[in-house]
């Protein structure tokens, strides 16, 4: 095993997280309502194997021995989402008692080991009855999240400071809205684009609120940038197909939460889709409400080049038809993710650019296939050596000038991995999903290594070769 040695400022924040719907379980306990994961996972074809989140990792009734392993781990922070239709089964109205029950013993479970709470309010688990309401493409859902959000803050806040409003609604619109991936699954260039928007007032509605019902709190939002790069001999074509692309994964968010605009371009791009009338006077003053810190979730870059002539150019993301995505570059992970340091560090540079704030990365981590070996450890070498070259790219960074404030490793535990099921595994701690049983992985105990050396003012010593 190589040696990682590089060091991190003090107060360096070291954690780990996991989303609702992906480790909870529980699905019809205690009140909890639908949510269109439920119902998108039921529908045939949808999820590999036919996979559901009915019982994921059993999170729900295993708490205690899930923050045992984060102290074990010596986690700083967990950063965990709540499920919106276990406090508000139908959406809105009364909320759910045993839901605020179960996400209460947990914060204090967490507190009570040392470790800090970190909250995201929504990771992608919408209730299933405000879909019905229109969900995303609704304009009411500002006012529906926010009412959500403060249920939440008044239950929480006086135990929890950080709160995210949204995960990746990158996700949440383009890949559910548009592509179709995703929970509800349609496949609408223009939805993607209204879902976004309004994700994004949903965001900035709720940030005041939530800054009013949690003293001292400190907000955020947590986006997927991801570095588009075009072919090495690209021409004007390419560079065209680069600032689309580049404009939907990224700039659709950037442009309007920390510039009050969509990017450059963009509203002419997607003109034959829409007169863009659901942006309304004084939406996008409210999306750029000022935030503390800017969550980011980066994997893998992406590249993309224009079609040629004669070729089938359509593309489901809005004001990208022409636009074609290339194979990734190896090494590849088990997703056949491209891994690449260097766009994880470019990309933590222009998240700090764009945002002008303290930068969290609230995921990152590699799927491989993982197995217990016969000695009851798993060995996973890859995702080890993923864990340092991307935390090498993280002290760049910070060499660079870029305020990184924490690493939250994706994921704690091996779970529901959305539309792959059960079939991929990103966690450091192996789960079997049949008996529950929990294994640290070598990479989670490098991990505590790491951790341990910062926590001691030190580097890293060598690891015991396995």
């Amino acid at each position: 095993m190589e040696t990682f040695d590089r060091t991190f400022p003090d107060g360096f924040l070291w954690g780990a997280a996991t989303a609702s719907y992906q480790i909870e379980g529980a699905t019809t306990e205690d009140g909890r309502g639908r949510s269109i994961w439920d119902t998108f996972s039921a529908v045939p074809g949808k999820v590999a194997g036919g996979d559901t989140g009915e019982v994921a990792c059993d999170h729900y009734h295993r708490v205690p021995e899930d923050v045992a392993l984060m102290r074990d781990l010596g986690l700083d922070a967990y950063r965990f989402s709540i499920a919106w239709p276990r406090i508000l089964p139908d959406g809105t109205g009364t909320p759910n008692p045993a839901g605020l029950a179960f996400y209460d013993r947990l914060v204090d479970e967490l507190r009570g080991a040392g470790i800090r709470p970190v909250v995201t309010l929504y990771h992608w688990d919408l209730p299933q009855a405000l879909d019905d309401r229109g969900g995303w493409l609704s304009r009411d859902v500002a006012g529906w999240f926010t009412d959500y959000a403060a249920v939440v803050v008044d239950a929480l806040g006086d135990r929890v400071t950080h709160w995210t409003t949204l995960n990746e609604p990158w996700c949440s619109s383009v890949l559910s809205y548009s592509i179709g991936a995703h929970a509800p699954g349609h496949e609408d260039p223009l939805e993607g684009l209204v879902a976004a928007h309004h994700l994004m007032l949903a965001h900035g509605t709720a940030v005041p609120v939530i800054r009013d019902r949690c003293a001292g709190a400190e907000v955020s939002i947590t986006l997927n940038p991801t570095q588009v790069w075009g072919p090495d001999d690209g021409d004007e074509l390419d560079a065209d197909a680069v600032r689309r692309a580049d404009n939907v994964f990224n700039g659709l968010f950037f442009g309007p939460i920390f510039h009050g605009a969509y990017p450059d371009g963009m509203l002419d791009d997607t003109a034959h889709l829409t007169d863009h009338a659901f942006i309304r006077d004084g939406d996008l003053a409210t999306i750029s409400a000022p935030l503390d810190t800017l969550g980011v979730n980066n994997y893998f870059p992406t590249r993309v080049r224009a079609a040629r002539d004669g070729e089938d150019g359509r593309n489901p993301m809005p004001g990208c038809d022409g636009v074609v995505e290339t194979a990734p570059r190896p090494p590849l992970t088990a997703m056949g993710w491209e891994q690449s340091p260097e766009s994880h560090r470019l990309i933590l540079e222009r998240s700090a650019r764009e945002s002008g704030l303290p930068l969290y990365i609230t995921e990152n981590g590699s799927a491989w296939d993982d197995t217990v070996s016969d000695d009851g450890r798993v060995h996973d070498p890859e995702r080890v050596a993923y864990l340092h070259d991307h935390l090498g790219a993280v002290a760049d960074a910070i060499d660079h000038g870029v305020d990184v404030r924490g690493y939250f490793a994706w994921s704690l535990l091996d779970n529901f991995e959305w539309a792959y099921g059960y079939g991929k595994r990103f966690g450091i701690v192996h789960v079997d999903y049949d008996t529950q049983v929990r294994t640290v992985k070598d990479s989670g105990l490098e991990y505590a290594r790491i951790i341990a050396a910062h926590r001691a003012g030190r580097a890293p010593e060598p690891a015991a070769r396995s």
